[in-house]
């Protein structure tokens, strides 16, 4: 008897289908997150004359993206992992490579919802307005960014196997990210230039200045350059490590 063997795009499809409903098993968490940003889109109003509207929208979708990418992706695959999901999906008829891709569409839809509620947020409550190409490009940095925080996930699931221990520690490196962002945002260190540099090359940093420059693709300049090469270096160096020590299995 023949054994029909699946294309790969149909595996992916049903694993994105069986991902979306985890997502909306999981909405409230879900809700959360996109909730979080648009609490602090509204209550960071006053902070426009001070900051700046571009600096504010783009303070509000960096908080938004760290919680999708570090605790949303890298919880997720470790939980997963922990269980076995992923010993049973490699003996499946699909490229290794496969079995991520629908984890990572889901992030891309969770990446466009969160995008389009700051939008929509920041230009009925703040008054913030974009052009076109503006919401284009911040699109485009946002994804960017998530990269980011994506790739911390996937070096602490990398390095760390116990799903407990990678949850604590996305969490603690959560907490660092929105202390350094809310600190170095509203003009904390202003007394101490050399950490001032430091919370601006980090990796919230230099997603907050691209998502910020993204919103005025017109003034783009050459410092928003390096700021986009150094996310991109993140990206890499984050991506290489946590892919390279990562266990299918937690033995």
């Amino acid at each position: 008897m023949e054994t029909i063997i699946p294309k790969t795009s149909t595996v992916i499809t049903a694993l994105l289908k069986a991902d979306l409903t985890t997502q909306w098993r999981n909405r409230r968490a879900v809700m959360l997150s996109v909730l979080m940003p648009l609490i602090i889109l509204v209550l960071w109003k006053g902070q426009i004359p001070k900051i700046g509207a571009h600096n504010t929208l783009a303070n509000a979708l960096s908080y938004g993206l760290i919680p999708i990418g570090l605790l949303g992706y890298g919880n997720s695959v470790a939980r997963d992992r922990d269980k076995g999901i992923f010993q049973r999906l490699r003996v499946a008829p699909i490229p290794t490579w496969g079995i991520m891709v629908s984890r990572l569409l889901v992030q891309l839809l969770m990446i466009f919802i969160l995008s389009l509620a700051a939008f929509y947020v920041g230009y009925n409550v703040d008054h913030i307005s974009l052009t076109p190409s503006g919401y284009l490009f911040t699109f485009f940095t946002a994804i960017v960014g998530a990269a980011v925080y994506l790739s911390v996930g996937q070096l602490i699931v990398g390095l760390i196997k116990n799903p407990e221990t990678v949850n604590s520690t996305s969490r603690l490196v959560f907490l660092v990210f929105i202390m350094i962002g809310t600190i170095a945002s509203l003009g904390g260190f202003e007394n101490y230039p050399q950490v001032q540099q430091m919370a601006n090359w980090s990796p919230y940093g230099t997603v907050n200045t691209i998502l910020a420059a993204g919103m005025a693709p017109a003034a783009w300049n050459t410092h928003d350059t390096y700021n986009l090469l150094a996310t991109i270096g993140y990206i890499l160096v984050f991506t290489t490590i946590g892919i390279k020590n990562f266990k299918w299995d937690t033995k």
